[in-house]
């Protein structure tokens, strides 16, 4: 059976002009954070080590593991709350609706009985404390009347909570039960972040006004603020304790996190700024901030994880990044099997190095949407959604100036001869365009509807499918198609047609769930019944060696059939990515690559039967 050898995970969810919420677990070096409906529980000590849980029916916003890490409460924009088991299979323990609206935080107490959510609500239920076996509400909270973006649960006895908002307001209430004690306006903007230090002495709230404020843990009173020497010069997004309590972690949409020094009275002074590598653009803002034992970890609006250590704040950072969105295709390299390159459609190009993990983006300079992507040795084709296709020189980590070309209407699926990259074939609404380099060489109407294409190797035969399910097979002579049969078997839409590497077989798969291995020669079909997905197929691999065929699909599954063997002995894959399947690749005879909604890449090790 295929085992999961190593996942990529997908980065955190991310909205500009708002901060995000990571969480670490008090024992390990874990840390929680959400994308979509994953919750994702990635290893600081090794990347490759990532649990998803995605058992969420809505996009999920926060996660926070318990005071003894054994449980994890997750909270997602419909005002559910799920408390799942941190270890093995992620066991449901319960689930509560608390608020109307979406929740931004939820704190533990520090005995682990009590949880408190706060959010969006209708009325006054934007904030609830409430017991986390029973649900049962512990308190009354009155006093915000906008979104309350952060809550803070106090470590230590006797316990009490703090609220903070978008009415600028930071909220103290006593208990339990915990009722209102009172309120401070001494920021001028939205309160992004509150978090009480591990001793439960000081507590410190940031906001958008740029500025960081200190206050006494038990009685609720100001103590002091952040220093203006070389303060944020824009929004602070996120703060976060150090282990000790003497230092606090800043992050801001001044692209900076810094480090201040606490003094006892209960100022801060500034002891480092750090600053990340990036793009230079929007992407780079800080948007959350983590200080999890000796690692400082911040997240950037575009989504790249950046660890610093704590006890040496000059060595060099070590980033981690991904995809935030869907990813549509993956391509490996002939020459290198091990260098997988993923596309999302938002234009992102990720490279994947087998065994080691993120290798880095590759940008482009032209960075555009991606519906379709084909990767040979020294160049990439891609295509949006215009007219246009591009064809970009790749050399090592570098992208060379693209070319694009314009073909007149939408494009719906590309394909590369490998041996004569020079050729590409397009397939539009109607019919095909071939491409010689960057020149239209012919645009073909075939009078009918093309849904999927694919280009022999060398250049000299096509295969197109049609809405109607039916393969039509050409001999490109030149610059022009002749038709030479058409196979009728499928009875739904084509949805995806692969060539062998071994140029002997094709393989085809359906909007109505079934995929077919062809014999290329004789026409005839080689493996059939193939029909164990529930759903349509959105892609298909063959082995190295031709000897396997993998077929991925909306269902969430990816199942691997043997050519030689009949379609009942085949290895399934359940749940391999939550929403869908979308990319497949074989990186060498017992590897298959797999992407999907789920902003994930994973890799499965085949056992032979």
């Amino acid at each position: 059976m295929p085992e999961l050898a190593e996942t990529y995970a997908c980065v955190p969810s991310t909205e500009r002009g708002r901060g995000i919420l990571i969480s670490g677990d008090p024992k390990s070096n874990k840390v929680l954070y959400t994308n979509g409906r994953s919750v994702i529980i990635l290893d600081l000590n090794n990347p490759l080590n990532v649990s998803v849980y995605g058992e969420h029916a809505y996009p999920a916003t926060v996660a926070r593991f318990s005071p003894n890490g054994e449980w994890i409460a997750s909270a997602d924009v419909y005002g559910t709350v799920r408390i799942w088991g941190a270890h093995n299979d992620h066991v449901l323990k319960k689930e509560f609706k608390v608020l109307s609206g979406r929740i931004d935080d939820l704190q533990w107490s520090p005995d682990g009985l009590r949880i408190v959510a706060s959010g969006d609500g209708k009325g006054k239920s934007l904030v609830r404390a409430f017991m986390w076996d029973s649900g049962t509400n512990v308190g009354e909270f009155d006093g915000h009347s906008r979104r309350v973006m952060s809550c803070a649960f106090k470590p230590t006895r006797p316990f009490r909570i703090v609220t903070c908002g978008e009415d600028f307001l930071v909220n103290f209430y006593e208990g339990p039960p915990f009722k209102f004690k009172q309120s401070h306006r001494d920021h001028s903007n939205f309160v992004n972040c509150v978090r009480f230090s591990p001793d439960g002495n000081k507590f410190i709230t940031v906001s958008s006004d740029k500025k960081g404020i200190i206050f006494e843990g038990k009685s609720g009173e100001k103590t002091g603020e952040l220093s203006s020497e070389d303060p944020h010069k824009g929004s602070i997004y996120a703060v976060s304790w150090s282990p000790d309590g003497k230092q606090v972690l800043t992050v801001s949409a001044d692209k900076t996190a810094k480090v201040w020094d606490i003094s006892e009275d209960g100022n801060g002074k500034l002891k480092k700024t750090l600053t990340c590598s990036g793009s230079g653009g929007v992407d780079d803002m800080l948007v959350g901030c983590l200080w999890q034992n000796d690692h400082l970890v911040t997240v950037s609006l575009g989504g790249t994880i950046t660890l610093f250590s704590a006890s040496n704040l000059e060595k060099s950072p070590l980033q981690l990044s991904g995809h935030m969105k869907n990813i549509i295709s993956l391509a490996s390299l002939k020459s290198d099997p091990k260098y997988i390159l993923s596309s999302s459609y938002d234009g992102l190009i990720v490279k994947w190095v087998q065994g080691l993990g993120y290798s880095g983006k590759l940008q482009r300079k032209e960075n555009s949407q991606i519906k379709c992507f084909a990767a040979s040795e020294e160049e990439i084709v891609t295509s949006g959604f215009d007219n246009k296709i591009w064809r970009i020189s790749f050399h090592g980590d570098q992208f060379g100036d693209g070319d694009s070309i314009d073909i007149g209407s939408q494009p719906k699926d590309l394909s590369l001869a490998f041996l004569s990259p020079e050729l590409a074939l397009v397939t539009t609404d109607s019919g095909v365009v071939m491409l010689r380099g960057t020149k239209v060489a012919s645009t073909i109407n075939l009078g009918f509807a093309v849904t999927a294409s694919v280009v022999a190797p060398d250049g000299s035969e096509a295969i197109v499918g049609g809405q109607d399910g039916k393969l039509h097979i050409f001999c490109i002579t030149g610059d022009t198609l002749k038709q030479e049969a058409v196979l009728e078997k499928h009875r739904g839409a084509i949805t995806v047609i692969r060539y062998s590497p071994d140029f002997s077989m094709f393989a085809s798969g359906d909007a109505n769930r079934e995929a077919i291995v062809w014999d290329r020669v004789c026409r005839e079909v080689k493996l059939k019944n193939m029909l164990y997905h529930t759903a349509r197929i959105n892609c298909l691999a063959w082995s190295l060696n031709s000897s396997m065929v993998a077929t991925g699909s909306l269902d969430t599954c990816v199942i691997i059939y043997e050519v030689d063997k009949p379609a009942s002995s085949r290895m399934t894959i359940k749940g391999a990515h939550l929403g869908g399947v979308y990319g497949l690749v074989f990186t060498d005879e017992y590897s298959v690559v797999s992407s999907g909604e789920d902003a994930c890449v994973r890799v499965w090790k085949l056992t032979p039967q």
